[in-house]
């Protein structure tokens, strides 16, 4: 992801469903951007299918991807949650919990059963969400003279470019994210005036 400029996100949250031998796996996607998100789907799952016998997931957060973890919640090891994450990592998304529930049907599936189940049930999910492609963007801060304030909103306007907060003052400050893709050119443009300053934060 180093020197990726997109990233994949689903738009809305689905469900699937997928039967073996008796047990029951129910798969669910989620949108997340923190853990905090993460423990609080896991938790409305856990609440919502008390009953079940395993809430096994897998997720991966922020644009670099840095951030993945899975889970067998009791099965064997690398036959749920890492079965799970592989499937996310295959649709190439971020940003995404999956967990899938299990209801056992009496009849013992084996390793390559769970793998399969686990395996087919995130895959199902994920083939029910909607993919949107975004921007990595990148925060800079702008520091110019008041007189270049119309110079510096004509290039922000122009390029599309998102502030975050801004101080416009004798001495202003704009805060701004600028899309990884066109960084190099709106930094060297921005540069080409000595009248301001644009540091990467």
């Amino acid at each position: 992801m180093l020197f990726d400029d997109t990233y994949n996100e689903i738009t809305s949250n689905k469900t699937a469903i997928y039967k073996e031998k008796g047990s029951k796996f129910i798969g669910y996607s989620f949108l997340v951007k923190s853990i905090s998100d993460i423990k609080k789907k896991l938790e409305e799952i856990k609440k919502t299918h008390k009953s079940a016998n395993h809430h096994c997931y897998g997720y991966i957060l922020y644009a670099d991807k840095s951030i993945y973890k899975f889970n067998d919640d009791g099965e064997p090891a690398s036959t749920a949650g890492k079965q799970i994450l592989r499937q996310i990592q295959k649709f190439e998304l971020t940003n995404i919990l999956i967990v899938v529930v299990r209801y056992f049907g009496g009849i013992k599936l084996g390793i390559p059963g769970l793998i399969r189940s686990y395996k087919t049930t995130a895959r199902l999910t994920l083939e029910e969400v909607n993919i949107i492609k975004k921007d990595i963007t990148e925060e800079y801060v702008i520091l110019f003279d008041y007189s270049e304030l119309n110079n510096v909103m004509k290039l922000i306007k122009k390029y599309d470019l998102h502030i975050i907060e801004n101080e416009l003052k004798n001495e202003c400050k704009i805060k701004l994210l600028i899309p990884k893709k066109i960084s190099r050119l709106i930094i060297s443009i921005f540069k080409k005036n000595h009248k301001l300053s644009i540091t990467y934060q």
